[in-house]
C-alpha cells in the first residue's frame, strides 16, 4: 500500500492507496498526445480507445536513418521469488530523467496472464511508478499474446492435420516436437495424449502445453525486425522429424502465410503512458528463464530513435536477463547499452546472504558477495553499471549506508529509490548517476563468438556469468549437440540458458555467490526460427503452476465494470 499521491494528475485521497487504486485515479493524458510528444506522427499511429494505441511499422521506416539515443538497461540481483521491483524501477528512472529535461521513453514486456493469476497479480510497475492503463495491460490488453497463442497453435492443428490425411511428410509421430501453448498456469497440461478417441480423430502421439510466453513465436516475434523477418524466422520452426530422422519445418508445412497474417498487428508496438505522462512500449513479454526475456526489438529500435534516454528492462538477473540482452538480443539488433541499472534490496541481500540463520546486518553483509558478482558481470560486457537500492518500509538507514558504503568499494555509483512512493521524484539521485556513466561508455564487449562449438559457448556462460567450475552434460544432451552441429548445422547460434533465477547456480537453494559448483544440462532444444539455442538446467519447466492460494481469488469485478485485487 502506498502512503500518498504525489503527481499532480492523481486526484487526493486521506487515506493510502493501492497500485490499482493509483492507477484508476490518475487522469490519462489522451495517448494522441502521448504519441505527439514522443515523436510520432498521427498517420502511424492506430487507436485503441482513448489511452492505448498501436504503432505502425512505417514509423520505424521514417526513422531508420536517425540517431539512436542512450539505452539503458535495468537488471537486478539474484531476487526473491516475490520479485525486487524491476519494472517499478524502470518506470520510475524513466520519470526521473523526463524531470531532469531529458526525453525519455521506457519499454518494458506485457504481462502473461499465468503469473498474474497465479503469483505477482499483475507486472505493470507499482504505487506511482506503473504503466496505465494497468488493468487492460495486465489482462487482455490488445490481443497480441493471444495472437501469439493463435499461430502456434495453427501450427500443432496444421502438423496433426498432415498426419490425419495420409502423413504425406511422412511425420514420425514419435518425434513431433511442436506442443501447444496457452496463457495460463496449469501443470495438469504439461504432458498430454492427443488424438485419441478413433481414427476420425488424429493421430495419437504424446504432447503437452507450455505456456505461451515460452512459445518460440514468442521469441520470434520479439527479435524481429520487419515482417519479413518474421516470416523468415517463421519459416525455421522445427515441428517435427520424418521417419528416416530429416527435420520438418513451419515452412515446409506450408504455414508460414496464415501464421503471420495472424501476427500482424502483434508486430505493431504497443504505446501507453506512465502515472507521470512518460510514453511507454509495452510489447512482447518472453520469460526469461525459458526465453530472453525482452520486450520487443523493433519496439526498442523505436525508442531509442524517438528519445535522448531509452530505459528497458531484462527479465530477472544478469545472469539470465541481462547475459542474454547483451549476448543475443543486442547481437541481433547492432545495440549498445550506455549503462545497467542493477536493482539490489535489502530482503534479497539478507536473502541471499543466509536469511534468518543468521542476524540481519551479517546476513545483508553476506548478501553483499550475490550483489558484487552481478556487478562483475555487467562489467564483463564492457558496459557501466550503477547500483539502484530499492527501498522497502522495512529498511533501515543504516542497511542503505551499509549497501551504498559498499558499492563505493566497487568503484560503483549507488542510490536509494523510492519510486513506487514517490514516482519520479524518489529516483533523481539514480537518474543523475546514470547520465553521468552513460557518457563514459565503451564498445561493448560479448564473451564468446559465434563459430566456436556450442559446448565452448554454454562453457562460457556457465563459468564466465555463473561462476561455475565444471558443466555435466546427461547423455540426451550430448547427442542433441552432435545432431545440432553436425546434422543441422546450426552450431552458429547464441545460446539461451534456462535456468532458475533464485540462484547463480541452478539449484535455486544454493544462495549467495556459490564457488565449486557443477551446472547440469539435461537437455539442448534449437529454436532455429527464433536463432538460438536452448541448454536446459535444474527443473525448469515452460509451463508453470500455480501456488497454493493464487492471485485470481483476490481479483474481482464490480457492478459498475471496475476490476479490484490486481496489484
Amino acid at each position: 500500500m502506498t502512503k500518498r499521491p504525489i503527481n499532480p494528475s492523481v486526484i487526493d485521497f486521506s487515506m493510502p492507496l493501492s497500485d490499482i487504486e493509483i492507477a484508476q485515479q490518475t487522469r490519462l493524458r489522451p495517448i494522441a498526445e502521448i504519441a505527439a510528444a514522443a515523436g510520432l506522427l498521427e498517420e502511424e499511429m492506430e487507436f485503441w480507445g482513448h489511452n492505448i494505441a498501436k504503432v505502425s511499422l512505417s514509423a520505424m521506416q521514417r526513422l531508420s536513418s536517425t540517431d539512436p539515443g542512450h539505452l539503458i538497461l535495468v537488471t537486478t540481483m539474484n531476487p526473491t521469488p516475490q520479485g525486487e521491483g524491476k519494472t517499478t524501477v524502470t518506470i520510475g528512472l524513466a520519470q526521473a530523467l523526463a524531470k531532469m529535461g531529458k526525453k525519455t521513453m521506457l519499454g518494458i514486456r506485457q504481462p502473461s496472464l499465468g503469473p498474474t493469476m497465479g503469483m505477482k497479480g499483475g507486472a505493470a510497475g507499482g504505487g506511482y511508478s506503473q504503466v496505465l492503463p494497468m488493468e487492460e495491460i495486465n489482462l487482455h490488453f490488445t490481443g497480441d499474446m493471444y495472437a501469439v497463442e493463435s499461430a502456434h497453435n495453427l501450427l500443432a492443428a496444421m502438423v496433426n492435420n498432415n498426419m490425419h490425411h495420409g502423413n504425406p511428410m511422412h511425420i514420425d509421430p514419435r518425434q513431433v516436437l511442436w506442443k501447444r501453448v496457452m496463457d495460463m498456469n496449469d501443470r495438469a497440461l504439461r504432458t498430454v495424449v492427443v488424438g485419441l478417441g478413433g481414427t476420425k480423430n488424429g493421430m495419437p502421439h504424446e504432447s503437452g502445453f507450455d505456456i505461451t510466453a515460452a512459445s518460440e513465436v514468442m521469441a520470434i516475434l520479439c527479435l524481429s525486425q520487419s515482417i519479413s523477418d518474421l516470416k523468415e524466422r517463421l519459416g525455421r520452426i522445427i515441428v517435427a522429424y520424418t521417419m528416416d530422422g530429416k527435420p520438418v519445418t513451419a515452412g515446409d508445412m506450408g504455414a508460414v502465410g496464415a501464421m503471420a497474417a495472424l501476427l500482424k498487428n502483434a508486430l505493431k508496438p504497443n504505446l501507453v503512458q506512465s502515472v507521470e505522462g512518460v510514453p511507454a512500449f509495452v510489447h512482447g513479454g518472453p520469460f526469461a528463464n525459458i526465453a530472453h526475456g525482452a520486450s520487443s526489438l523493433i519496439s526498442t529500435q523505436m525508442g531509442l530513435r524517438l528519445s535522448e534516454y531509452f530505459i528497458t528492462e531484462a527479465g530477472f538477473g544478469s545472469d539470465l536477463g541481462a547475459e542474454k540482452f547483451f549476448n543475443i538480443v543486442s547481437r541481433v539488433g547492432g545495440l549498445h547499452p550506455s549503462a545497467a541499472v542493477v536493482i539490489a534490496t535489502v530482503r534479497a541481500l539478507k536473502r541471499q546472504g543466509g536469511g534468518k540463520k543468521i542476524d540481519d546486518e551479517k546476513a545483508l553483509i553476506h548478501g553483499l558477495d550475490n550483489l558484487d558478482k552481478h556487478i562483475a558481470n555487467v562489467k564483463m560486457f564492457n558496459v557501466p553499471p550503477v547500483v539502484a537500492i530499492n527501498a522497502f518500509p522495512d529498511d533501515t538507514k543504516e542497511e542503505h549506508r551499509i549497501v551504498i558504503e559498499h558499492c563505493k568499494t566497487q568503484g560503483v555509483p549507488a542510490a536509494v529509490v523510492d519510486v513506487r512512493e514517490r514516482g519520479g521524484e524518489g529516483a533523481e539521485e539514480l537518474a543523475r548517476f546514470v547520465v553521468r556513466v552513460s557518457y563514459d561508455q565503451g564498445n561493448m564487449e560479448l564473451i564468446y563468438p559465434l563459430e566456436v562449438p556450442i559446448k565452448e559457448k554454454i562453457n562460457a556462460i556457465a563459468s564466465m556469468v555463473y561462476g561455475a567450475s565444471r558443466i555435466v552434460y546427461s547423455v540426451q544432451a550430448e547427442k542433441q549437440i552432435r545432431h545440432i552441429e553436425d546434422d543441422l548445422g546450426l552450431a552458429h547460434l547464441p545460446i539461451c540458458v534456462s535456468k532458475t533465477p533464485y540462484s547463480l547456480s541452478d539449484d535455486p537453494k544454493a544462495l549467495g555467490r556459490p564457488r565449486r559448483f557443477k551446472i547440469t544440462v539435461s537437455r539442448v532444444r534449437v529454436n532455429a526460427g527464433a536463432g538460438f539455442i536452448v541448454p536446459f538446467t535444474g527443473s525448469i519447466t515452460t509451463m508453470p503452476g500455480m501456488p497454493r492460494k493464487p492471485a485470481a481469488l483476490n481479483i474481482d469485478l464490480d457492478e459498475g465494470g471496475r476490476v479490484s485485487g490486481l496489484f
